[in-house]
Formats: structure tokens, C-alpha cells, sequence
């Protein structure tokens, strides 16, 4: 189990390294809030029975991770919505990844080819400072 673990973390990792050279953060107080969105078929078929992910090629992923110190994941609330361009929505489930000093939320979502997504998130980080709400949108493609 901790092989999978590993293993999703380094996909992760290198997305949310991805996301710092994009600038794909929010920074609320002291705290960087990264975020990214991607398509199923980038996490192992091992990983995704671990952490019960369904893989498709209608299928998403949307990553969180709430970092003050570079390395280290902040816990925090993560809750949020995602929305195409009809309006149509679905609610995320956040799933906190914990590995040693690292927590990041995984939450998945369905998408129709070339959908322009629409993603609302709240964050609740450990210092109660009250929820931080902002959105993004991403483009998704069917592999």
C-alpha cells in the first residue's frame, strides 16, 4: 500500500510542481493554495483501485494542496463544485492523500470532450481564518 502511495504522490508531486511553474496558485494569508485539474488516465490503474478512482477517458481529477512551507501540506476543509458551460454541475468529494509531511485532496468529476469546466473551491485551512472561495477553468480532452 505504501508503493501506491508513493507512487501517487510522485504523479501528483510532478503535477503540482507543474502548477508552480504555471503559477496555478492562490495565495490566501501565509498560505499557497495549488490547484490543477487533469484527466484519469494520468494516475496508474494501481492507484486509482487504492484510493477507489474510477479511470476513463470521461473522467477527472482535481488535485488541492494547501502549502505554507514549501514541502509540506497544511490539512484544511476542502470542499467545491464544478460546472460546464450549461451550468450543469456536480458536487467534489474531497479525499485527503497523507504521506509523511505531505496532504493534498483529490476529488473526481466527469467531463464531456473539449469541456470548458468551470471549478468553484472552498478552502477552510487549520488557521479558522474562514473559508477562501475562488474558481478556475480548465479545458478537458478525452485520450
Amino acid at each position: 500500500m505504501k508503493y501506491l502511495i508513493l507512487l501517487s504522490m510522485f504523479a501528483t508531486s510532478s503535477l503540482t510542481a507543474e502548477a508552480v511553474k504555471q503559477s496555478h496558485f492562490k495565495q490566501h494569508g501565509d498560505a499557497k493554495i495549488f490547484y490543477s485539474a487533469f484527466d484519469s488516465s494520468f494516475i496508474a490503474p494501481e492507484v486509482a483501485v487504492a484510493f477507489n478512482f474510477v479511470r476513463g477517458k470521461d473522467k477527472g481529477l482535481v488535485n488541492i494542496a494547501v502549502v505554507k512551507t514549501l514541502g509540506k501540506g497544511e490539512p484544511a476543509t476542502i470542499s467545491g463544485r464544478v460546472f460546464n458551460i450549461f451550468q450543469q454541475s456536480q458536487k467534489l468529494e474531497f479525499i485527503p492523500i497523507k504521506e509523511q509531511n505531505s496532504i493534498y485532496y483529490l476529488a473526481p468529476f466527469e467531463f464531456e470532450n473539449e469541456d470548458l469546466l468551470t471549478f468553484k473551491i472552498s478552502v477552510d485551512d487549520a488557521n479558522n481564518q474562514g473559508p477562501y472561495n475562488f474558481k478556475f477553468q480548465k479545458k478537458m480532452y478525452h485520450n
